[in-house]
């Protein structure tokens, strides 16, 4: 080793140190204020993003370690660093109560300091999300500042920088508004929750308990990767770590049971994005929703259950069927449902204490930290499960980086939100989308989703839902869909990014994790994660999203919807119980439109030609199964 390979070495190993006692120091403060509540929004929410944006200029150098320029690049991180602390610094003194600034305008300390919290945030931004979503922010703000130059049919009065700097960060409008506020405290919280299931060894009993489930039926691995994502896929709400932990284990398992590669990164891909939309916890979205909508989580909770149900039974319903054309069995040896929950059954108590408290409507934030509470109690409780505190202190520093990308994707989404407000051309978004539509509610869906998926290729999920959010959910909402409806809806169109090709997050860690090739992995992934598309249309063209008054047409709307699915895994897949002939599959492809924009007679022929199809598929399987050829 050089001594100038050496010294970087030396030099980036003191960083992380530092970077560490940071982000555990950072985990400290956020409990503690939301323990307590004592900062104001407008101090808060610069000192957790400035906090944020330090960690990633140590954690997320400017080159890599291997660069010959990477002293001076580091140099340039401290700078970056030091100069994002001093904005805040600024900003968090700045005299609100001081009216002058809205007649006369920020002083020039004041513009500097804006000025550089949204570059360095950019630049955060680029190295955590990505470049696309550093040029939509940029485009936002060209078209705040030069509106006025476009055709009058788009344009908007052109703001000066002044006034772009008063609104989108000495304000709760913009860079600190409502998308970064959700980051800053209920999804922070939960990260550090899904942080600690990890070192406690609660993820892990999850998995063991997924597979003691279902491992044994045909394509056990492939069963117990949807159920394992499910369950851990629910607290963690993130569909690419899901992913990766999840399918560390059971993506092995898959291949070597006899799934190809592509299709066992497929499975573990579109199972853990379903996490993201499986209750008590959704990801990060769900809670932007309840801030948007005004509605209260618990009912956001509460509707999202039977959909989600929906989408996992439809993806067990593809995997079944892939394992029974590849001919699976299941596994060999599976560890008894009893003796895996005799090793970890104290860790359903936080699951089970904090959906309970969610339901009842307590604080989101302060049921975060009574599940994280909870989860080193469980831990410690029991002698095999107790963690040191190298572990503990690990579990802190983890949940703070990984909330780094969240936060920083949720305070750039904040300058998108705030651009919409400041210019109102979120309105002519509406009056494109509904011309070009026909106003028509299937075609406004149908550009919802190509939106969704394009707007996903460069941007995180949430950041994806927030953006796609404000400037769909008008259209829907003006074609007579409930303000819950539409949110649910874009919500769980802007999941389908991560399984979507040609780019697709979960579906390429997955492939990494496999060996695949990312690309077939992604046709896997979107093939099996049909329900990202198909239970939306009935968001929107049934009572699927319970209203509270309507049970019958709920329960209804659930029974169509299973038929929807199983009407469209048969077509697709060419099975049920048994092959089906070409005949059979082109009316199962037919069943969905009939199912979904038919009125109520011709939904219930729909149905019974699905039952007709599957009672005679069945009836063949057993007739040959007793007279063999």
């Amino acid at each position: 080793m050089t001594n100038s390979s050496a010294l970087n070495h030396r030099v980036t190993e003191r960083l992380m140190q530092f970077a560490a006692v940071a982000a555990f120091a950072l985990s400290v403060f956020q409990i503690w204020q939301g323990l307590t509540a004592n900062l104001s929004a407008p101090v808060f929410r610069p000192i957790h993003l400035s906090w944020i944006l330090a960690l990633v200029f140590l954690v997320k150098p400017l080159v890599k370690l291997d660069n010959p320029l990477y002293l001076p690049a580091r140099l340039v991180d401290l700078t970056m660093m030091l100069a994002t602390l001093w904005a805040a610094q600024h900003i968090v003194r700045f005299d609100y109560d001081d009216i002058g600034f809205l007649l006369d305008g920020l002083g020039q300390a004041d513009v500097l300091a804006g000025s550089i919290l949204i570059v360095t945030l950019l630049e955060a931004t680029r190295r955590t999300v990505g470049m696309v979503m550093v040029a939509i922010a940029g485009l936002f703000l060209a078209y705040a500042m030069f509106g006025d130059m476009l055709p009058a049919s788009v344009a908007s009065k052109g703001f000066a920088l002044n006034e772009i700097i008063r609104f989108h960060v000495y304000s709760t409008n913009g860079v600190f508004g409502a998308p970064l506020a959700i980051a800053a405290g209920v999804v922070f919280i939960f990260v550090l929750f899904g942080a600690f299931l990890q070192v406690t060894g609660a993820g892990q009993f999850f998995i063991d308990a997924a597979f003691a489930v279902a491992g044994k039926y045909r394509g056990g691995p492939a069963k117990a990767s949807v159920v394992a994502s499910a369950a851990l896929g629910s607290i963690s709400g993130s569909a690419i770590a899901n992913t990766v932990t999840t399918g560390a284990l059971t993506i092995p398992m898959m291949k070597k049971l006899g799934y190809k590669p592509e299709q066992a990164a497929g499975i573990e891909a579109a199972a853990s994005t379903g996490g993201q939309i499986m209750p008590p916890v959704m990801g990060a979205g769900a809670f932007v929703m309840a801030q948007f909508t005004g509605i209260a989580y618990s009912e956001i909770l509460l509707v999202s259950i039977a959909p989600a149900i929906l989408y996992f039974g439809c993806t067990l319903l593809y995997v079944h069927l892939m394992a029974c054309k590849l001919g699976l069995k299941g596994m060999d040896k599976v560890t008894q449902l009893k003796v895996v929950m005799q090793q970890g059954w104290h860790f359903i108590v936080p699951l089970v204490l904090i959906t309970t408290l969610l339901l009842m409507s307590y604080s989101p934030v302060l049921v975060g930290i009574a599940g994280c509470s909870a989860v080193l109690v469980a831990a410690m409780c029991r002698k095999h499960s107790r963690i040191s505190l190298r572990l503990f202190l690990e579990g802190m520093k983890e949940g703070a980086l990984l909330a780094l990308p969240i936060s920083v994707a949720c305070a750039t989404a904040g300058i998108v939100v705030g651009v919409v407000g400041q210019t109102g051309i979120g309105l002519q978004f509406t009056q494109f989308l509904m011309a070009l539509s026909g106003g028509y509610l299937w075609s406004v869906m149908a550009l919802i989703a190509v939106a969704a998926v394009i707007l996903g290729m460069g941007l995180p999920v949430t950041a994806a839902y927030i953006v796609l959010s404000i400037m769909a959910v008008p259209a829907l909402t003006e074609l007579g869909l409930s303000i819950l409806a539409a949110h649910m809806i874009v919500f769980w169109l802007s999941q389908t990014s991560n399984v979507t090709p040609p780019i697709a997050l979960a579906a390429f860690a997955g492939a990494g994790v496999a060996g695949a090739s990312p690309m077939q992995s992604a046709v896997q992934a979107f093939k099996l994660a049909q329900g990202f598309f198909l239970i939306p249309l009935m968001m929107a063209f049934s009572p699927l999203i319970y209203d509270g008054e309507n049970l019958m047409g709920f329960m209804f709307a659930i029974v169509t919807t299973i038929a929807l699915i199983v009407a469209f895994a048969g077509a697709i897949e060419g099975r049920l119980i048994k092959p089906l002939s070409i005949p059979e599959r082109l009316i199962l492809l037919l069943v969905p439109f009939a199912l979904i924009f038919s009125g109520f007679v011709i939904q219930l022929v729909a149905m019974a030609v699905v039952i007709a199809i599957t009672s005679l598929n069945a009836f063949k399987q057993k007739e040959q199964s007793v007279n063999p050829a």
